[in-house]
């Protein structure tokens, strides 16, 4: 079982590969990003439809739930009018989001990183940002 606390290449390949296996068995072309524990890019893939617009916001997701350590749908509810965390959207230059798709990547108890993907429904996004994680998982547990 792999003990190291930072993602590798090979790592970023699988989570992709993963997630995009995940996107395409669903037919949805996503924007699909990972970053390292502080949210920066490591890898991308855009599929061939995925929306343009989706870019960024693939890739903020990323940076959230690696940065924040938490899954970026935790925060919608906590970000609206008269909410706790009202406005923390803005933070961050703007990068911190608060839609689902968004999610922390661990290994064991630590965050190593993050994905984030975007182009579908919410509930999509946050399948095909699972599927990159399980994929994950599975390799580092050989």
């Amino acid at each position: 079982m792999r003990t190291a606390s930072k993602l590798t290449l090979d790592d970023v390949k699988i989570i992709l590969e993963g997630a995009q296996k995940k996107a395409t068995e669903m037919s949805v072309e996503m924007d699909i990003a990972v970053v390292d524990e502080g949210g920066h890019l490591l890898g991308f893939y855009r599929m061939d439809k995925a929306k343009i617009t989706s870019i960024d916001i693939a890739i903020n997701k990323a940076f959230t739930a690696a940065c924040s350590r938490r899954p970026t749908h935790e925060y919608q509810a906590v970000a609206q009018p008269g909410a706790p965390a009202y406005g923390v959207n803005m933070s961050n230059q703007g990068r911190f989001m608060i839609v689902g798709g968004g999610l922390p990547i661990t290994a064991g108890d630590e965050v190593v990183g993050g994905i984030g993907t975007s182009s579908g429904k919410v509930e999509q996004d946050m399948a095909v940002a699972q599927a990159g994680i399980d994929a994950f998982h599975s390799y580092v547990q050989k």
